[in-house]
């Protein structure tokens, strides 16, 4: 086996993990716990969308997110779906956007409206755009195990879809099980594939614990040569578009088993832990992590009201 000695997180929870939250956070809530995630080391971090508020409310106001955000030893990414939200993400100051593809018709056609050859088009006008205004791009490809809608999925589209958003400019792709059915040799299956067809420090993996296999699917992908993963503070989050889809491998579950593996992230635990309580008692629930739990402060005790 061979782990990496490091392994970088992206916290995506005050996007992708609040986005499916009941309950919807102020732009200045969200930005504070964009602040406090920096404050625990975590040095990139997702941290809104430009889409249309209608689609997704828990996301408006990004632009007054960043607007907030003063913290230069961290790096703040934003998703955009198309132009528009490029050019509002660019106006805002935003430094680096995803955009995000399906590898799956079915899922392509509910989450942004177009074929995933649409998709394509679109995000090849945004990525040159970006990198016009000297923005980095990260791509997202989405149900990598399974959709929703159609079942499985062919682990020859999730290997071209990777070689086709690196070939339009895409510095990173994030290969996503949007609903949590991967196993591990689905995804060792798909991201050898992938890794065939673009450079494994190009690989990153975002996994959903619908399943309890988030942290082994994990540990499968880096045994499979990628060193970046994605996560979210307290197990935050699910899919809009994708119905019974749980929340993301929590940030801190990864950390305490990265570290327990000698794994250097950068992230001290117990800040983070506190966020992860911190950000719960907003949405007026418990954090979905073990780890939350098993090293809750007893000032965390019987806080959490639902």
């Amino acid at each position: 086996m061979n782990i990496p000695r490091r392994v970088n997180i992206v916290e995506v929870g005050p996007r992708d993990g609040l986005q499916n939250e009941k309950t919807v956070l102020t732009p200045a809530q969200r930005a504070d716990l964009a602040m406090r995630l920096a404050g625990c080391g975590l040095r990139r971090i997702e941290a809104g969308s430009f889409v249309a508020e209608k689609m997704v409310p828990q996301m408006a106001g990004s632009a007054e997110v960043f607007a907030r955000l003063k913290n230069n030893s961290a790096r703040f990414s934003a998703l955009v779906p198309n132009m528009r939200g490029l050019e509002d993400a660019l106006r805002a100051g935003v430094g680096e956007v995803a955009v995000f593809a399906a590898a799956s018709e079915t899922f392509s056609q509910k989450n942004i409206n177009c074929s995933i050859a649409e998709s394509i088009q679109r995000f090849t006008q945004v990525a040159r755009a970006a990198h016009d205004n000297g923005a980095a791009v990260r791509g997202y490809i989405s149900c990598i195990a399974g959709c929703p809608y159609e079942g499985g999925v062919k682990t020859a589209t999730v290997a071209d879809l990777a070689a086709r958003l690196v070939d339009i400019g895409c510095g990173e792709v994030s290969l996503g099980d949007t609903i949590g059915v991967g196993t591990v040799p689905v995804v060792q299956e798909a991201v050898y594939a992938a890794a065939k067809m673009v450079d494994a420090s190009q690989l990153a993996v975002h996994f959903h614990d619908t399943r309890g296999q988030a942290l082994v699917n994990i540990r499968a992908a880096l045994e499979a040569g990628v060193a970046t993963v994605d996560s979210a503070v307290a197990g935050l989050g699910g899919c809009p578009f994708a119905p019974g889809a749980a929340g993301n491998a929590a940030t801190e579950d990864v950390v305490y088993m990265l570290h327990g593996m000698d794994v250097a992230t950068g992230v001290d635990l117990h800040p983070l832990v506190d966020t992860a309580w911190h950000v719960s008692r907003l949405l007026k629930r418990a954090p979905a992590s073990r780890t939350a739990h098993a090293m809750a402060a007893p000032t965390h005790a019987g806080t959490v009201q639902t």
